[in-house]
């Protein structure tokens, strides 16, 4: 897979993620944020388990299965998912779905920040760039002038940080493993359980809830987690990963538009300059690193 390509499915991913926001919302109706989590990320693990088991299959036909260490690694990945998941499906209780967007999109410029900071990667100058106008645009879409911090607020913020990390790691674990499906249902595995036992100890559930919430599950455990998230491991061997931040703050700009398109929403002014410059960004990402310095004459 080319870099570009990789890059077009993480715009997918951006698609599908900015439309489960609602779904999300929704869901919270009859479930508790971490019962909703979990359930919502073991659907996700059913949906990928016959590419993992294919996958598994390959890796004792070729004599290369994991080791031990992978699989701590993979439950890195699901506690960063958990985490990030989790914070953010508690802070969308007390906020709008328009706050949770722009304030979840934070983790853009730490991508870049962290990977200098532990590895010291220091990407083309674009992506510093890039990642700036990213957040800009998703402050222009959220509203700029009645955005206010509340607790609901702060838990989706902190949700950046496992979110930061999660992009950081998930190519690196899955090419050096070389096997994506099994890093992505392992770690929806991981996070799945581990939500569903918190919530069994601290949120009431029943199976009329879970029904009531049937709709929404079925949308963000498939599409978001089982797709999308599946999706994204696999572009991220091929992306770097402050590249595919960029790239997937378009979720930001999904959001908005489905907003327009399902829930009846307006952008004003503010919002469709957001959604240009998120988009602008998103291209000088991609097309400025390819600029070649003027071949020096020869002489």
């Amino acid at each position: 897979m080319s870099r570009t390509q990789a890059n077009l499915l993480l715009l997918v991913v951006a698609l599908i993620w900015g439309s489960g926001f609602v779904a999300q919302s929704h869901g919270m109706s009859n479930l508790g944020p971490i019962t909703f989590t979990g359930v919502r990320f073991l659907i996700g693990a059913l949906v990928v388990s016959p590419l993992m088991w294919l996958e598994w299959r390959k890796l004792q036909r070729l004599a290369t299965p994991l080791q031990q260490r992978d699989g701590f690694k993979i439950a890195g990945l699901g506690s960063l998912l958990l985490l990030g998941a989790a914070m953010q499906q508690l802070g969308i209780t007390t906020t709008s779905v328009t706050n949770a967007g722009f304030l979840t999109a934070l983790y853009v410029p730490l991508v870049p920040v962290l990977g200098w900071l532990l590895w010291r990667q220091l990407p083309h100058w674009s992506v510093w760039l890039g990642a700036l106008a990213c957040l800009g645009g998703a402050y222009l879409l959220s509203g700029a002038s009645t955005l206010s911090i509340g607790r609901g607020d702060l838990w989706v913020m902190a949700s950046a940080l496992p979110w930061a990390f999660h992009v950081l790691l998930i190519g690196r674990v899955a090419d050096r493993m070389g096997a994506p499906f099994l890093v992505a249902g392992g770690q929806f595995l991981v996070c799945g359980l581990l939500a569903l036992a918190w919530s069994l100890a601290y949120e009431p559930v029943n199976w009329a809830s879970l029904q009531a919430a049937a709709l929404p599950l079925g949308y963000a455990g498939i599409l978001s987690v089982g797709v999308a998230f599946t999706a994204q491991v696999v572009a991220q061997r091929y992306a770097h990963a402050a590249d595919a931040a960029i790239v997937l703050s378009a979720e930001t700009l999904f959001a908005a538009l489905f907003g327009f398109l399902l829930m009846g929403d307006r952008l004003n002014a503010p919002g469709i300059a957001g959604c240009a410059l998120i988009f602008v960004s998103m291209l000088a990402v991609q097309m400025l690193p390819l600029l070649r310095q003027s071949p020096q004459p020869q002489g």
